[in-house]
């Protein structure tokens, strides 16, 4: 079944130590068709957005944020959406910056609202 995004709210369940967004983070997303794009806050992270395509349950974007120390940080990420056994949504990210040092990591989302 493909799940839309459209208007769902998510926060971090787990992320890599390399990585910047906590469970104080926000996420708001959208969707038109494959179109996907969302904004996000909280925590080390000022104000964030990201932008790309959602083929089936698969997500493929970018992202930018600033985070509290003032610095522009920037990645791309690849996500699968499932559902657990309550019906929440959760988003498996694996992710890479593009900026700073490089590195890769992985995070759970869960859907909030």
């Amino acid at each position: 079944m493909e799940i839309n995004l459209h208007n769902k709210q998510f926060k971090s369940l787990s992320n890599s130590e390399n990585g910047q967004v906590s469970d104080a983070t926000v996420f708001h997303y959208r969707q038109e068709g494959a179109i996907i794009w969302a904004q996000y806050a909280g925590g080390a992270i000022l104000k964030g957005f990201l932008l790309g395509t959602k083929i089936n349950n698969d997500l493929h974007f970018n992202y930018q944020h600033l985070n509290d120390k003032m610095v522009l940080m920037t990645g791309k990420c690849d996500t699968k959406i499932e559902k657990n056994e309550t019906g929440k949504i959760l988003l498996q990210e694996t992710w890479v910056w593009t900026s700073g040092d490089f590195s890769q990591g992985h995070s759970t989302l869960i859907e909030i609202s």
